[in-house]
């Protein structure tokens, strides 16, 4: 069974995600801040985190970047009272996988889970195949249409990163700490550049590399 740990200093509010997600077929592990989740994260398996940002002790923030220093792919949705588009790309910087402002909609955090459980799956394989479209990360295979296509090594590692999380927004300094391993002042460029590379070689019914404004990119599938 899949387990979520719900991260949320507000009593009423996580007990009601907790009985919906019991209710919906989960295992729920509940903790008050981050110091606790901690805690519990480190002394048994958890699928999937949903973390309130404003909390005491370890704020959500520090929680997901403590947890992606082991569990770079773990799913994370962030909840948070916080609308702004400064607080947004806090949290994605952070590295969170998800965002929903308060008042949160139950139904509505069900999709948003069941998506992120997919993309985890996507992600722990080592091969993305499509209808027309194919990567194999063991072998550094790319096919489209049955017909191999020549990528650069950071090229094909850089599509695979996107097309393992499809929908999910990644900043170009993300990208380029990831792929690269360190920081540069012209990463800007340096993705952009492999981007231009990827969408002149690969015209896909499949897929889409998207510009995501003032963040960075986003792969998504058709």
């Amino acid at each position: 069974m899949i387990k979520i740990l719900i991260v949320e200093d507000d009593y009423n509010i996580r007990k009601l995600f907790s009985t919906y997600l019991l209710k919906s077929g989960y295992e729920t592990r509940e903790a008050v801040d981050g110091q606790m989740a901690i805690q519990i994260f480190e002394s048994e398996h958890i699928d999937l985190i949903i973390t309130d940002v404003m909390m005491p002790v370890m704020d959500g923030i520090m929680l997901v970047n403590k947890i992606r220093i082991t569990h770079p792919d773990l799913p994370i949705l962030m909840l948070t009272a916080l609308d702004s588009y400064e607080d947004k790309e806090k949290g994605f910087l952070s590295g969170a996988d998800d965002y929903m402002v308060k008042p949160i909609d139950l139904n509505e955090m069900s999709l948003r889970i069941r998506a992120l459980l997919r993309r985890y799956q996507i992600a722990s394989t080592n091969k993305i195949e499509l209808k027309n479209f194919s990567l194999d990360s063991k072998s550094g295979e790319c096919l489209l249409n049955g017909n191999p296509i020549e990528l650069a090594r950071k090229e094909f590692a850089l599509l695979f990163k996107l097309l393992s999380t499809p929908n999910k927004i990644f900043t170009r300094e993300q990208l380029m700490n990831e792929i690269w391993g360190y920081d540069s002042a012209s990463y800007d460029r340096t993705i952009d550049t492999h981007i231009k590379r990827i969408r002149e070689q690969i015209t896909s019914d499949d897929f889409e590399i998207i510009t995501v404004r003032g963040l960075g990119y986003k792969a998504v599938i058709k």
